[in-house]
């Protein structure tokens, strides 16, 4: 009798354990994500609503880059390859989609800057990136970032000396908002 009480406790204790990793294995995602919003950690960079409430004299250069993961057919590319601006300015850089396909294709961008630690200083007011992206069969389209780099930068001991950043996007294929899908041919939906 004492030991079925004890299998019964420590298959109790084995479930237990199962369903708190479960639980910690689900929030890991939207904690990491968190963590990399807060800190820049992994050259995430912030949101914001508005510009830098101070510019600098000192000049940042931004560089641009695009890719698209493996099975997004779109063509995608920064219109300009580099922006000089002050630190503390706004920039506004556009990217180029075009779906080559005979059919709607659905996307998301992510995104980073690099070196990492520029991705606590870098800050988005808008971009492509926020949204679910819809080109239709043939479509071109521009899509504009707007961002600064935080004044901030420069008293930071170890970011203070970054005066080049990369922000890369890469697109990936996600599955068509539902309205999409269920269009017939020939017409198109509106996702503005």
């Amino acid at each position: 009798m004492k030991r079925l009480e004890g299998n019964s406790r420590t298959a109790a204790m084995l479930v237990g354990v199962v369903v708190t990793m479960g639980g910690l294995a689900w929030a890991a995602v939207p904690f990491y994500d968190w963590f990399c919003r807060v800190t820049g950690y992994g050259g995430t960079t912030n949101v914001a609503a508005s510009g830098a409430s101070e510019i600098l004299d000192e000049i940042v250069t931004v560089r641009f880059d695009a890719n698209t993961a493996s099975g997004m057919p779109w063509e995608f590319r920064p219109v300009q390859r580099e922006m000089k601006l002050k630190i503390g300015e706004t920039g506004m850089a556009f990217y180029e989609a075009y779906n080559p396909t005979d059919r709607p294709v659905a996307g998301t961008a992510s995104y980073n800057v690099a070196p990492d630690i520029a991705g606590y200083y870098f800050s988005k007011i808008q971009c492509f990136c926020f949204t679910e992206q819809v080109l239709q069969p043939g479509e071109r389209i521009e899509m504009p970032v707007v961002f600064y780099v935080d004044p901030d930068l420069v008293d930071d001991r170890d970011a203070g000396r970054i005066r080049n950043i990369t922000l890369s996007y890469t697109f990936y294929q996600t599955e068509l908002p539902e309205a999409q899908a269920n269009l017939s041919p020939g017409q198109s939906a509106d996702y503005n």
